[in-house]
């Protein structure tokens, strides 16, 4: 009888957090595997070309080679991380890392290859929100696995337009893992690490700066001192390793100007939905009413989006942006999280202090991609399951976020997977959500057991009855509601609409419109974590 039973340890382990873990990033896998035949981006042929250069040409050419357009504009890490990946490409099919004839190569060996990778470094995510999740109950952890493991965003950038951002993130996720347990030297060694990636993730630096200077450092003359020494040699170490070597061969200054290509413009070719979309629509706007009025108001040569910093402004009425312009917005927009920062330290309060420096960067910084929203909305599905107005304000930033980055699967036969990926992950969230927040029948029988406060938090403030009313605790206001009918009708214009009374005019109309209407519910998020930050938290 005693074999016919599992002792308490095995049972305990066939239902550990870490096997329930990976049943969830084998689903996962299923569906990124499907996703396979789908649209092939220009990110295939960027990242076959980084390959190629970093596998066939000595490192002191890499930052300089012009053979494709899709020049290497990623740190050292990355271009490395690409020279590892070679190895294995070489061996699969030698034209994917051949400089010359694997340009455009696309056959089904690269793009599988390429998909496998993006895959399999998911591993840092994963291991990212093992590390912050550990801790919590059963039912959050799930919780928290399903919004990052199983993110609609994630599948459309990486796995089927394509890029790496998973593995990114989960390098980020890491490090904050590390500050929430107060390992505060370990957590900033991998924040450095990350910048030698992808330095875009620069934007949370200030944050980090603070919170360590204050958290870690600070305490005294001598243990203050010793502390930043130790702090500072890491740092040093980590970027000397990325970009020691290009520093000997005096390619510091070319490494830069390819990292930072200011060029490109204020705006990405498909208008991220930030602050500048308001701006340049402004713009528009009083430049017709004042030509109207009878002003000579003239037409602008450049162009957002392309063209040489200087050159001409591309607005008719408005001051010209220039980089400068958008950093010092981001810094200030930053300066109330920075003040939080370092006035209490709280461990605890760093990932949304993360989410809320990436949130600052996205809405005011320069040439910023629709893709970028992922740096903001993965951090808060950590903090999501905490309160029910964490977790109504997640629920619309999550769907805003997906619904933004639609037009990057334009093709006829992936619009049902991008309204599918999006639909299931809505009904997955409301579940889940409604499942940490239930009240209970039992509270909704005896109201006066619990605290007004309490009733407030899950239900309205109008009167006991409606909190029993919706004991099931997740609820959205009318005006989120409003704003989410307010997404269904933008895709009916565009995607019905729009052709059918208008045709082939105006043909950027429904992308601008997309780009307007998610800006709205970006800047409500931004603001709703800021008044969070200052007032609440």
């Amino acid at each position: 009888m005693g074999k016919e039973k599992l002792s308490f340890k095995e049972v305990h382990h066939s239902h550990s957090p870490k096997t329930t873990l990976w049943w969830f990033f084998l689903v996962a896998t299923c569906i990124k595997v499907l996703l396979f035949p789908s649209y092939r981006s220009t990110d295939f042929e960027v990242h076959r070309n980084w390959l190629a250069l970093t596998h066939s040409l000595p490192l002191s050419q890499w930052y300089f080679d012009e053979t494709s357009p899709w020049t290497l504009d990623y740190p050292p890490f990355f271009a490395y991380f690409e020279r590892f990946l070679s190895i294995f490409a070489h061996l699969i099919d030698p034209q994917i890392v051949h400089l010359q004839e694997g340009l455009n190569y696309s056959s089904n060996k690269v793009v599988y290859f390429q998909r496998v990778t993006a895959i399999l470094s998911d591993l840092s995510l994963l291991y990212g929100v093992y590390r912050l999740t550990r801790n919590l109950d059963s039912k959050k952890q799930k919780l928290v696995w399903s919004l990052i493991i199983w993110s609609p965003v994630l599948f459309i950038v990486d796995h089927v337009h394509f890029q790496y951002n998973g593995f990114l993130i989960g390098i980020l996720l890491i490090s904050l893992s590390y500050l929430e347990e107060g390992r505060d030297l370990l957590g900033g060694c991998i924040f450095a690490v990350l910048l030698c990636f992808k330095h875009l993730f620069a934007v949370a630096a200030p944050v980090y700066f603070i919170y360590l200077l204050r958290h870690y450092v600070w305490g005294g003359m001598i243990r203050g001192f010793s502390r930043l020494l130790i702090m500072g040699g890491v740092v040093t170490a980590v970027f000397a390793s990325a970009f020691g070597p290009f520093f000997y061969l005096g390619q510091i200054e070319q490494v830069i100007r390819r990292l930072f290509p200011f060029g490109r413009g204020l705006c990405h070719a498909y208008w991220a939905p930030n602050f500048w979309v308001f701006y340049i629509m402004s713009d528009k706007g009083l430049a017709f009413i004042l030509r109207k009025l009878g002003f000579n108001i003239q037409m602008p040569a450049a162009s957002f989006t392309a063209g040489l910093v200087g050159d001409s402004s591309p607005f008719s009425v408005l001051p010209q942006i220039k980089p400068y312009v958008t950093f010092i917005m981001v810094l200030l927009a930053l300066s109330p999280c920075l003040f939080k920062a370092w006035k209490n330290p709280q461990p605890q309060m760093i990932s949304r202090w993360i989410a809320y420096a990436y949130t600052c960067g996205f809405l005011f910084g320069w040439h910023v991609h629709e893709k970028a929203s992922l740096h903001f909305v993965i951090p808060l599905a950590i903090v999501a399951p905490q309160t029910p107005e964490d977790a109504r304000h997640y629920f619309l930033l999550s769907i805003v976020s997906c619904y933004s980055n639609f037009p990057l699967l334009f093709e006829a036969q992936e619009y049902p997977i991008k309204v599918l990926l999006l639909l299931l992950h809505s009904i997955l969230m409301w579940s889940g959500f409604s499942a940490q927040f239930y009240v209970g029948a039992e509270t909704a029988r005896a109201p006066s057991t619990i605290s007004k406060k309490k009733a407030d938090e899950f239900g309205s403030e109008d009167s006991w009855g409606e909190t029993v009313k919706k004991k099931n605790g997740f609820v959205i206001g009318w005006t989120e509601r409003i704003y989410l009918i307010g997404l269904v009708v933008v895709e009916i214009w565009g995607q019905i609409l729009h052709p059918l009374i208008l045709g082939d005019k105006f043909a950027f109309a429904p992308l601008m419109l997309i780009s307007i209407y998610c800006a709205f519910g970006i800047m409500y998020s931004w603001i709703w974590q800021l008044i969070s930050i200052v007032k609440y938290l």
